[in-house]
């Protein structure tokens, strides 16, 4: 009986593994101990994977073989870096900086390409085709160590975005060269050749640009609800990207990431499908691709013979010399610091997808040798390992020196921001915490306080399980997005009290709330419930009426009173707009008159932000309705509004929320009221309330009259 169970076992951990569950269990058995065993010599974890890969595969102990299953994992994962690098790019930013994205990805290209050529034509003595695919080979780079990047959150720094540029330039223009190389060696190059080319690419970007993007939102705003649909659907697209760009004779690598750039705008950075998109990519599928690298390199090819050591040597020393001086002449151009070119040299100095694509169909058309092939499949090993070291040291570098990819959207205060959101009808409160997920301080440590008030009556003990019931339901909701909330529970005789109460108590520097309801008569003469909470708070104070999905949207218009730009509150309102239009991927128009004008777009400028801004002339604050001529149904509408005796409260601000709420009945809306300088408004007689009751009546008494005209 021993004897069989031992024979079982040593059968299954026969080398190569067959069973699919031990291989599985293997391979996530390496993703999980190699970064925690290599940190504590501070290796960056993808180079343990890489390493890893080179242990277990058919070049190492040859526990792994590439079986299918391995390489479709890794296919997946190649797809994905590709993938999420479009996703992440900051559209914004990168328009801003598509000029400078050009030029690197020239210089990416032709300065390899230059020494590689002579190198390969000269001094190892190659035919001029094998010359010019193994110089193009020096040209390409992958983005293995992008994942570190996005690690320390400057995946939207400028140098980065104008690598990931950079990066689809060259590589489309390497592997068309490679299709030309093809075609040449093969005898195929004519006019027929040119022009399938070209039709089949036009096609490629037509279908990708003009109709995946139109499918894509109309399906978010179908299946809003279902989240599980929604990630399985930006699957589908990714794959039939990289089946569409293999028929258009391109490699798929291209197509994943034109697809992250067709769901760009799609797909807000902080929203709770990019946290899965992510988090299955860097738990999964790009640790299995990063140890297939690993797989491929045989170090015993060292040991075949002075020439595949010198080819090697040299493939490697000239792919690393073309990469650095590339993101020197960048750094020279743009005036960047030296840690900025180290992170460019780092990201693009990685040779492994695009150049084994062009190794092995050079390899398999006889336009090289082995000795290349050795050569090449050494030069991924080093090129990883320097290029996720380099990224690692320089990553930290332009962190401490303050380049974070939020920087230029943040203010200093806002390492401190707590932001409060008191629970009122469940129906509208999930696009409530998206939006203020969306808004949020990346560098606030703090959660979201989602606060419910429940009324200290007979039914108090009923209510407060029914508030905790609700709490959960948002918690829960919350986590999808791994967005940290605390929720609180209190007890007050007045809900609006308890409300402005749990502001203080929580210190919330802003309060994000539901669109007030319809009041009866008798709460417009007391004191409506919103009015109350402006009244005793002093914080900055959003309103928000979101019925339709935000990717509805392609424009953000803020109405912006005259001297709004003299209230406390003015920049922390405008931050938090264009984090909205950075997170959105959307510009912002501002309708203003020419002062404030000044002042947002001196803003604007201090913040570094790379949101596209538009400014519309509005004079003639005293007739609101006339803000009309400047909405439309795609625009998120935003109305900068101020507390009564504030320096930009005016009389046609008044009763804003419900004239607003009844005019633009199917628009998004978002009403702000910038904080004020606490306790300056108070007078000794403020708790009688009689003036505002006074101002009350003369309001409705004016409403009959206006009604009867």
């Amino acid at each position: 009986m021993e004897g069989k169970v031992f024979e079982h076992l040593a059968e299954a951990f026969e080398a190569p593994l067959t069973n699919p569950v031990l291989i599985f269990a293997l391979v996530l058995f390496i993703i999980l101990l190699s970064p925690i065993l290599l940190r504590s010599i501070k290796v960056p974890g993808i180079i343990g994977l890489i390493i890893s890969g080179v242990i277990i595969g058919p070049h190492g102990l040859n526990w792994l073989e590439k079986s299918s299953a391995v390489n479709l994992f890794s296919t997946i994962g190649l797809l994905y870096i590709m993938f999420i690098a479009g996703l992440e790019l900051d559209m914004n930013e990168f328009k801003k900086t598509k000029h400078k994205s050009l030029l690197f990805g020239f210089f990416t290209f032709i300065i390899p390409i230059s020494i590689g050529f002579p190198v390969c034509y000269y001094l190892l003595e190659y035919n001029f085709l094998a010359s010019i695919l193994i110089a193009s080979m020096f040209a390409t780079h992958t983005l293995v160590s992008y994942p570190i990047v996005n690690r320390y959150g400057i995946s939207k720094q400028e140098a980065v975005a104008i690598t990931i540029g950079g990066t689809i330039l060259t590589d489309t223009a390497v592997l068309i060269i490679l299709a030309i190389i093809t075609g040449a060696s093969q005898g195929q190059i004519n006019q027929e050749f040119w022009v399938t080319l070209g039709i089949s690419f036009a096609i490629f970007l037509l279908i990708m640009f003009g109709i995946i993007p139109r499918i894509a939102k109309w399906f978010f705003q179908k299946v809003q609800s279902e989240k599980t649909g929604q990630y399985i659907f930006v699957l589908t697209v990714v794959f039939f990207a990289a089946f569409l760009a293999e028929m258009a004779g391109l490699e798929s690598i291209i197509g994943a990431f034109v697809a992250g750039l067709a769901l760009n705008k799609l797909i807000p950075h902080s929203s709770a499908l990019m946290n899965r998109i992510e988090f299955i990519g860097n738990a999964i599928f790009i640790p299995f691709f990063l140890i297939s690298v690993g797989m491929i390199v045989d170090v015993s090819v060292l040991t075949k013979g002075p020439m595949a050591l010198i080819v090697a040597g040299t493939l490697t020393v000239v792919a690393i010399a073309g990469k650095y001086l590339a993101a020197l002449a960048t750094q020279l151009s743009f005036k960047y610091s030296s840690s900025q070119r180290n992170l460019i040299f780092g990201l693009s100095n990685a040779h492994a997808a695009a150049t084994l694509a062009v190794i092995m169909v050079g390899f398999s058309n006889n336009i090289i040798d082995e000795n290349v092939l050795n050569g090449t499949i050494l030069l991924i090993l080093v090129t990883c390992i320097v290029a996720s070291m380099v990224t690692e040291s320089a990553s930290k570098k332009v962190v401490l020196e303050g380049h974070q990819a939020d920087s230029h959207v943040e203010h200093v205060e806002e390492g401190e921001e707590q932001i409060m959101i008191p629970l009122a009808n469940l129906n509208n409160m999930e696009p409530i915490l998206d939006f203020a997920t969306l808004v949020k301080s990346k560098k606030s440590p703090y959660p979201l306080n989602i606060v419910s008030v429940v009324a200290d009556n007979e039914q108090a003990e009923l209510n407060i399980i029914e508030a905790r019931k609700n709490l959960d339901n948002m918690a829960k909701y919350a986590s999808g997005s791994e967005t940290e909330v605390e929720l609180i529970t209190a007890v007050d005789f007045n809900i609006a009290a308890g409300i402005a109460r749990m502001t203080r108590q929580t210190m919330a520097d802003c309060v994000i709330m539901g669109w007030p309801s319809v009041a009866s008569f008798v709460e417009k003469i007391v004191g409506e419930k919103t009015e109350s909470i402006l009244n005793n708070t002093d914080t900055t104070l959003m309103m928000c009426k979101l019925d339709k999905p935000f990717i509805s949207h392609k424009l953000i218009t803020v109405f912006v009173p005259p001297l709004a730009e003299s209230e406390v509150g003015f920049e922390y309102w405008v931050e938090k707009v264009l984090k909205l239009g950075q997170e959105l991927s959307l510009p912002v128009n501002y309708v203003c008159n020419s002062r404030t004008e000044d002042s947002l777009d001196e803003v604007a400028v201090s913040l570094n932000s790379s949101v596209k801004i538009i400014f519309s002339n509005y004079e003639d604050w005293d007739n609101i309705f006339g803000l009309a001529t400047f909405s439309n149904t795609e625009a998120m509408l935003i109305f900068v509004s101020s507390r009564n005796g504030e320096v930009s409260y005016r009389d046609s601000l008044d009763g804003l929320a419900k004239r607003v709420g009844r005019y633009y009945k199917n628009q998004n809306l978002i009403l702000i009221f910038p904080s004020r300088q606490e306790n300056q408004h108070i007078d000794e007689y403020e708790d009688v309330q009689a003036a505002p009751i006074l101002r009350k009546i003369g309001r409705e008494i004016g409403n009959i009259f206006t009604k009867e005209k």
